[in-house]
This record gives C-alpha cells, structure tokens and sequence, in this order.
C-alpha cells in the first residue's frame, strides 16, 4: 500500500509572532519552524497503513523554501521512506495555488491513498485536501477520526454534530486528518539516523508542468495582518463577603464587560 502524505512547514505553535514590515506576512527572522500538527496525524496513519499491509512507500510531499526540507527530515525520521520537496514560496500562493502544486507532484508518485492535516496551522483555511482532492478527481474523506483500509476500499469515521458518520469509498482517496485519529509517534534515534542516507527528490514548479501565472495569481490575497489586542488585567473582588462579592461579579459583568 503506498500512500503520499502532503506536509507544510510553519512556526511554532508555542513561537512569539511578530508582523513583518509590509504589514502581510509574518516576520521569519527567529521563528522555530514544526510540521504542522495536523499533518502529524496523517502521517502517523500513512505509516500504520504501510505497516499492516505488509509494504509499499510512505512519500512526504512539501511546497516551500529551502527549510521546508527540515520537515522532510522529521517525517523520515519518523517513518517515511521517500520525500518529495518542490521549491518556492509557499507563502505566496493562496489555497488553490497550493493545492495545485501538491496535485500535480502527487501525480509523479505511485500511490493508493493520500494523506494531509484537516488544515494547517496558521491560515487555518482547511481547503487544500479538498482542493487537492477536486483536482485530482478522487473521492474525499475529510476530518477522519478513525480510519480501515482493505480490499481496494477505506472505511473512515469523522465525526459530526451530535454523533458519528461512517463514510466507505474505493481508493485512490483523499483523507485528512483530525486529531484523535492516531497518537503520532516521535522520531527514535535509529530512524534520525537512517533519514539521513535518504536523499530528497528536489522538483521546481516548472518541472511539474505549472508555470507562476498557475501558482501565483492569487484569487485570496492578504490585505493586512495584526496581532489580538493585548488583554488588560484582570480585577480582583474580595471575597470575604460571599453574597457582597457575588453582587460585585454580577454588577462587572454588566457595566464593564457588557456581557449581560
């Protein structure tokens, strides 16, 4: 069974962000960059479909900068067998350009089933699977909390409002991961070591059959960004008189915080 798993490289969730000096983008200067959590499930799953069935490749999929290739690494590091990195900036691109950059070199890639995060941290758009999906005219499973695979089928689980939806489709599919699907394992020594001897297959947008105009004509374009406002501190009420202090609560919840 091989499987691809799309990955995006982004900041740290616990990283300070600071806003570069366009007022558009994120100030990289510093910024520890993961994989993305999602993506951590789905790739997690695409390793334990290969291992109960016995065989085939788990191939990790970027679009990004020269330091996307460090998330190659991790990936595996984990367990992945072979890593595909298609350079540019990511960062450019909306949603659809990189959905388009992802299919195209998924096409490149013997697979029966392909994997990404149910959306990436950071823009949070949860499009790119589907996109991908669309453009590669598979069927699509998305936010799968549970997922079998025999037969030439799949049986996935999501979960929705209230209760649970058991969906089944052939493969090839598109699958995208919530969290709960899998505990994502971490790297062992041994497997640092053998990623490695692993050399990453390197592709332009070019050598994929899309130009710029493909890419990066965006349809979504970043107006602006800004950080939360800070939070004012909090107001303590003494509470040495419950019934006085519970008056006090209600009284700030009303006129200050205008909650009621």
């Amino acid at each position: 069974m091989n499987s691809v798993v799309c990955i995006s490289h982004v900041p740290d969730t616990e990283s300070r962000i600071k806003i570069a000096a366009d007022g558009r983008k994120v100030d990289e200067a510093g910024l520890k960059f993961i994989v993305s959590p999602y993506d951590e499930f789905a790739l997690e799953e695409a390793i334990r479909v290969k291992e109960k069935s016995g065989g085939g490749d788990v191939t990790v999929v970027t679009f990004g900068p020269d330091r996307a290739q460090q998330a190659l690494r991790e990936a595996l590091a984990r367990g992945a067998t072979k890593a595909l990195h298609v350079k540019g900036e990511a960062s450019d691109a909306d949603s659809l350009g990189i959905a388009k950059v992802l299919a195209a070199a998924i096409k490149t890639v013997p697979h029966d089933l392909v994997f990404l995060g149910k959306q990436g941290v950071g823009t949070d758009n949860a499009l790119v699977g589907p996109m991908v999906a669309e453009l590669l005219g598979y069927p699509q499973v998305n936010v799968v909390t549970k997922l079998e695979v025999a037969d030439g089928k799949l049986t996935a689980h999501r979960e929705i409002e209230g209760a649970e939806e058991i969906l089944e489709t052939p493969t090839p599919a598109v699958v995208t991961a919530q969290k709960g699907l899998n505990e994502p394992r971490y790297a062992s020594l041994k497997g640092i070591m053998a990623a490695k001897k692993i050399a990453i297959d390197t592709k332009s947008v070019a050598d994929l059959g899309l130009n710029d105009s493909d890419i990066f004509n965006q349809r979504v374009a970043t107006v602006a960004l800004e950080l939360p406002a800070e939070k004012s501190g909090g107001k303590k009420i003494d509470g040495a008189d419950a019934a006085a202090a519970a008056r006090a609560i209600l009284q700030y919840i009303k006129d200050e915080a205008k909650a009621l």
